[in-house]
C-alpha cells in the first residue's frame, strides 16, 4: 500500500499528458491535478517519506513537518488558482511550463537533503523561463535570456556551497546550517539570488513584468516563497538578514513609488514584501518565523490578486502604463474591486490579510528590542500604500478618462480572482485559519486597540499625504534604471569588444597563422604533388633492380617467382601511387610507408632467396 504520494510528482507527471487532452476534459484535467496535489498535502502524515538510497546517501524526497506543511498548502492552492484564471488559454505549452513550476516548487518544500532539494530548485529556474518566453515578443526573449543567466549564475553558487558543505560535514542533510565558512556564504547567496535580496534583485523587476498574462500570476508566487522557505529550514536566526530585509523592504518601495509600469511596479512590491519575511527569518524567534511563514503565505494569495487584475486591464486594453491608463471603473468594476481587495491587503488594512501576517513581523523585532528595525518596517509598509493602495489605482481606474472602454476579462478570469480575494478576507477576519497551521504555536492577536489605532492612524495619514502631493506623484512615462543597468551595459561592452578588438585581434592571429604556418604547409604540399610521380617511379625501380639483382646472386628462385616478386612489388607501388594522389596532407608519412613496403620486399628476397 502506497503511504504517501509526493503532490510534486503528481503536478509534474501530469502536466506531460497535458497536450494529448482537448476541450472541456482537457479543462477538467487541469483542475483535477493541483486538486489531487491539495489532497496528496493534506493527507500526508509527518515524517520522513520517500527515501531513495544513492552513493552511500539516502535521498529524502518527502519531509513532512509543519513548516513544509503549511508552504505545500499554499502551492497547491496558488496553482489551482492559477489555472482557473488562466482557462481561457489555448496554448498548452504554458499550462505545462505552471504545473511544472509549481511542482518543482513543492519538491523543494519536501526535500530533506541539499541533493534533491537541487534537482527541483534548478525545475524551477528553466520551468518558469517559459512562462516568459511564450509571450513571444523581442522584451521577453531578452528579459529571459537575462532570467535564465542570473539563475544560473545562482544555482552554480549553490551547488559549489553544497560540495562545500559536502566535504566538510561528509552529510547530505539539509537542515539548519552552522556557520562553518564559505560553504555557509555560498548556500546562502544560492537562496538570496531566489528571494531577490539587493544586489540579486534586479531580475525580478526585470522578468516578471515581460511573462505571458498567466504565467505572471504563477511567477509573482513560487520563486521567492520557496527562497524563503529554505532560509526559514537552513538559516533561521542569521543576523544578516535582519539588515537585508529592511533594506529590502525599503529598496522595493522606493522603486515602486517612481514607477510607471504597472506590473513592474507590482514586481517591485515583491521584493519589498519579501523583505518583512527575511527580516522575520533573520531575527529568529519563533514569533518572527510564524510571522515570516504567514506573510508568506499571505503574500503569495494577495500578490497573485494584484497581478490578476492587472493582467486583466492588460489583456483587455492593452495597456500597462499608468500614463496611458484611467477611467477603467466605468467599465471594469468587479476587476477594480477585486484588485482593490488585494491593495487592501498588502497595505496591512484592519479585516485582510497582510494586517494579521505582517504585524506579527514587527511586533516580534519590537519584543526583539530591534528598534530602528521596527522603525523601518512601519515606514516601509506606508510607502506600500501609498504607491499600491493609492497612485496604481488612482491613475489606472480613476484620475483622468483614458478614454480606454474596455470590458470585463473572461469569466474565468474573474473567478479566480474572486477565489483569491475570498482568501484575503477570510483570513483577514479569522486569523486562527492561517495561525494554526504555522509552524510554532501562535500566542499573538492582531487586533487589539493600540495595534487598531496605530495601522488606522498610519493608513490615513498617507492617503491624506497622496492627495496633498497628488501632482508630484503622477507618474511619468520614464524608464527607471535599476542594478541590472550593469549587466546589461555589460552585455553590450562584452559585444562591443567582440565585434571590435577582440575581433581585430582575431584577424590579426587568423592572417598570421596564414603567412607563417598554413601558407608554408600549402606551398609544401604543392611541391611534395609536383614531384610525386618522378619520386614513387624512383622507388619502384630502385625495388625492381634490388629485387633482380638478389635474385641473381641466389640461383634458388625461379625466374617466375623473382617475375612475381617484382611484379607484387611494381603493383604495390602503384597502388600507394593512386592513395597518394588521393591525399591533400601527410604526404611524408605516406613516403615513409612505401619506402617500408620496399625495404620489407627487399628483406623477405634475400632471407627466402
Amino acid at each position: 500500500m502506497i503511504e504517501w504520494v509526493h503532490p510534486g510528482v503528481i503536478l509534474i507527471l501530469g502536466a506531460l499528458l497535458i497536450p494529448f487532452l482537448k476541450g472541456r476534459i482537457k479543462q477538467l484535467y487541469l483542475l483535477a491535478l493541483p486538486v489531487a496535489a491539495f489532497i496528496a498535502v493534506v493527507s500526508a502524515s509527518q515524517g520522513v517519506h520517500g527515501v531513495v538510497h544513492f552513493l552511500n546517501h539516502g535521498l529524502v524526497f518527502g519531509r513532512v513537518d509543519r513548516l513544509s506543511l503549511v508552504f505545500g498548502y499554499i502551492f497547491t492552492i496558488m496553482a489551482f488558482i492559477g489555472i482557473v484564471y488562466g482557462l481561457h488559454v489555448k496554448r498548452d505549452g504554458e499550462y505545462m511550463a505552471g504545473l511544472l513550476y509549481a511542482g518543482s516548487s513543492l519538491g523543494v518544500v519536501f526535500a530533506g537533503d541539499f541533493f534533491t532539494l537541487f534537482v527541483f530548485w534548478e525545475g524551477m529556474a528553466f520551468s518558469s523561463l517559459f512562462l516568459i518566453w511564450l509571450k513571444g515578443d523581442k522584451a521577453s526573449d531578452a528579459a529571459g535570456f537575462r532570467y535564465v543567466m542570473v539563475h544560473t549564475v545562482g544555482g552554480v553558487v549553490l551547488l559549489g556551497g553544497i560540495i562545500l558543505y559536502y566535504i566538510n560535514t561528509g552529510g547530505i542533510g539539509f537542515n539548519a546550517i552552522e556557520n562553518s565558512g564559505l560553504a555557509f556564504y555560498m548556500i546562502l547567496i544560492g537562496f538570496l539570488v531566489n528571494a531577490a535580496v539587493p544586489p540579486f534583485h534586479a531580475w525580478l523587476a526585470d522578468a516578471y513584468p515581460e511573462g505571458t498574462i498567466m504565467g505572471s500570476v504563477f511567477l509573482c508566487a513560487f520563486t521567492t516563497k520557496t527562497a524563503v522557505y529554505v532560509l526559514l529550514r537552513g538559516f533561521a536566526g542569521t543576523e544578516l538578514l535582519i539588515w537585508m530585509g529592511v533594506i529590502m523592504t525599503l529598496y522595493g518601495v522606493f522603486y515602486a513609488v517612481l514607477e510607471n509600469d504597472v506590473r513592474k511596479l507590482l514586481s517591485y512590491h515583491i521584493i519589498s514584501q519579501v523583505g518583512y519575511m527575511v527580516a522575520g527569518v533573520g531575527i529568529g524567534t519563533e514569533m518572527a518565523l510564524n510571522g515570516a511563514t504567514a506573510h508568506a503565505f499571505a503574500h503569495i494569495l494577495y500578490k497573485a490578486l494584484l497581478f490578476m487584475g492587472m493582467g486583466s486591464v492588460i489583456l483587455m486594453t492593452g495597456k500597462r502604463k499608468l500614463t496611458d491608463l484611467g477611467g477603467l471603473y466605468k467599465t471594469m468594476p468587479i476587476t477594480m474591486i477585486l484588485y482593490m481587495i488585494g491593495a487592501l491587503s498588502i497595505s496591512a488594512f484592519p479585516l485582510f490579510s497582510g494586517f494579521v501576517s505582517k504585524s506579527m513581523v514587527i511586533s516580534a523585532a519590537e519584543e526583539s528590542h530591534i528598534g530602528w528595525a521596527v522603525l523601518l518596517l512601519t515606514l516601509a509598509s506606508v510607502g506600500t500604500f501609498l504607491s499600491v493602495g493609492l497612485k496604481l489605482p488612482y491613475y489606472a481606474f480613476f484620475g483622468k478618462d483614458s478614454g480606454i472602454r474596455a470590458e470585463e476579462p473572461p469569466v474565468n478570469m474573474l473567478i479566480g480572482m474572486g477565489l483569491a480575494a475570498f482568501l484575503c478576507v477570510a483570513i483577514g477576519v479569522y486569523p486562527s485559519l492561517l495561525y494554526d497551521v504555522l509552524p510554532f504555536h501562535v500566542e499573538y492577536h492582531p487586533y487589539t486597540a493600540q495595534h487598531l489605532a496605530t495601522a488606522l492612524g498610519l493608513l490615513l495619514f498617507t492617503g491624506l499625504g497622496f492627495f496633498l502631493l497628488l501632482k508630484r506623484l503622477t507618474p511619468e512615462p520614464a524608464i527607471t534604471t535599476d542594478l541590472d543597468w550593469f549587466y546589461r551595459m555589460g552585455g553590450r561592452l562584452f559585444l562591443r569588444l567582440a565585434n571590435r578588438p577582440i575581433a581585430a585581434a582575431d584577424g590579426f592571429v587568423g592572417e598570421l597563422y596564414n603567412n607563417m604556418i598554413l601558407g608554408p604547409a600549402k606551398r609544401m604540399a604543392c611541391f611534395c604533388y609536383v614531384f610525386d610521380i618522378g619520386v614513387i617511379d624512383g622507388i619502384v625501380n630502385l625495388t625492381a633492380w634490388l629485387t633482380t639483382a638478389a635474385a641473381w646472386l641466389s640461383h634458388k628462385f625461379d625466374i617466375y617467382v623473382v617475375d612475381g616478386i617484382v611484379n607484387s612489388a611494381a603493383t604495390l607501388t602503384s597502388c600507394s601511387s593512386g592513395v597518394w594522389r588521393r591525399m591533400q596532407t601527410g604526404y611524408l608519412q605516406n613516403y615513409a610507408l612505401v619506402f617500408i613496403l620496399g625495404v620489407l620486399i627487399i628483406a623477405g628476397s634475400i632471407l627466402f632467396g
